[in-house]
């Protein structure tokens, strides 16, 4: 297999923000439409953590308090939350926010994310990320809880230090640091969902899967033409 028959997709998210899970519903259908176009190609994904708003307390905040306060009015908040519920309608994804009552601090998911990713593979990663993004805008769980982090390992099936009495609340030392020597932080300010494309492409944004899939193809034509001049 040559270089440009794979494709590397870096996908940073915080799994507070519904954008980011609608990116993600929309980059499954561009990896689907990228299949058909390009069975020849290989998919290497990785989930990369970008906490949004790591200085949460650890407990959490009021949802509905937190965005009343974030946009101004409850009535700011009904307009964006109809913005989001119509955004996921279109990509197939049925949310519940008034069901989601603390805005938690994710900062203990995405370790355990990143845990999970050294431990098991990308694959055992990304089944986690989404049971914690269904699990919060589907089930309004919080997951900064440490009893909902081990349910949602015990729902996909994972094995890790919990099942053997570790607290994820108040004993986290097993739990490496995000952002290690193989997993460096990306810029600061970046906006999420972001993915990058062969590190040469990147879209930012909940963009539709078109848009992806046209990215995807660009930076597989750039990866050709590199393979071509280091054999020319």
């Amino acid at each position: 297999m040559t270089p440009s028959n794979i494709l590397s997709v870096e996908a940073y998210f915080d799994l507070i923000c519904p954008w980011c899970l609608i990116g993600k519903r929309h980059l499954e259908t561009a990896i689907d439409l990228l299949a058909r176009e390009r069975p020849d190609v290989t998919v290497q994904l990785e989930w990369r953590s970008y906490p949004l708003i790591p200085a949460t307390p650890p407990d959490g905040i009021p949802y509905r308090d937190f965005y009343v306060a974030r946009l101004g009015s409850p009535q700011a908040v009904a307009v964006r939350q109809a913005q989001v519920i119509a955004a996921a309608r279109e990509a197939g994804l049925t949310l519940a926010l008034d069901r989601i009552e603390t805005f938690p601090n994710t900062m203990l998911a995405h370790r355990l994310v990143r845990f999970v990713r050294t431990q098991d593979g990308a694959a055992a990663a990304a089944t986690l990320v989404d049971n914690l993004f269904t699990r919060y805008f589907m089930r309004g769980a919080n997951i900064g809880d440490g009893h909902v982090l081990r349910e949602a390992l015990a729902e996909c099936g994972i094995q890790s230090p919990l099942e053997q009495g570790a607290s994820v609340q108040h004993d986290m030392d097993w739990l490496p640091p995000l952002n290690g020597p193989d997993d460096p932080p990306p810029r600061a300010g970046l906006g999420v969902p972001h993915f990058i494309f062969n590190g040469t492409h990147s879209v930012s944004g909940s963009r539709p899967p078109e848009a992806l899939l046209e990215a995807m193809l660009r930076a597989l034509a750039r990866a050709k033409q590199i393979a071509t001049r280091a054999v020319a």
